[in-house]
Parts: C-alpha cells; sequence; structure tokens
C-alpha cells in the first residue's frame, strides 16, 4: 500500500505543485479515498526526507495560516519511473497468473472445477 500511495503522490505531484489537502480528492480516483489525511502528510514528510519531493511554505495563496506546496524533484520523477516500472512488472505477473488459471479451470479437468 505504501508504494501505491508514494507513487500516486508522485504522479499527482508530476502534474504540478500542490498543497497537501488538495491531493486528497485525487487520490479518490485512485481508489485512495479513504486514506486518513494524516497519512498524506506523513507520506509526503518522509518523501521530502528523502529527496523525491520538496516544500516552501506559500504564505501568499492562502486566507489562514500558511500552507506548505509539494513539488516533485528529478530524484522523485526518476523513483516515479521506477516504481511504475515495477508495477508493469507485477501486471504481467498477474495477467499471467490469471490467464493460466482461467485456461485450466477452461480445460474442465481435476478435482476442483
Amino acid at each position: 500500500m505504501a508504494q501505491i500511495l508514494g507513487s500516486t503522490l508522485l504522479l499527482l505531484l508530476h502534474h504540478g505543485p500542490a498543497h497537501a489537502y488538495t491531493l486528497l480528492e485525487p487520490l479518490g480516483e485512485f481508489g485512495l479515498e479513504e486514506l486518513d489525511p494524516s497519512i498524506i502528510y506523513r507520506a509526503l514528510h518522509a518523501m521530502e526526507e528523502e529527496g523525491w519531493v520538496s516544500s516552501i511554505w506559500d504564505e501568499q495563496q492562502t486566507l489562514g495560516p500558511p500552507r506548505r506546496v509539494y513539488s516533485l524533484t528529478a530524484a522523485g520523477d526518476q523513483v516515479l519511473q521506477s516504481w511504475i516500472h515495477d508495477l508493469e512488472e507485477t501486471r504481467q505477473l498477474i495477467d499471467r497468473l490469471v490467464d493460466s488459471y482461467y485456461r485450466h479451470m477452461a480445460e474442465g479437468q481435476g478435482e476442483h472445477h
């Protein structure tokens, strides 16, 4: 789950800088709408410590207290590319497993059909 959340956050930041709270709604498009917002803040903080994102305080665009604006770094872009590649490989393995299962079931032989 952590890699899915991280990949999704990096992808959303690939589109452009954003406040953490503005990332909440788009996360729903990836099935992550039930996450507690504190998890997103912790994930962004951890990614910032890794150097995958950077942040600045936005004192101009808010009506309330300053808020952090997160941006993707070059290192974060490389991590995103690597994770997407890993996910593609995993998807191919899963597809092979599922296809093999359905072929086996279509044959109709064996005890569990």
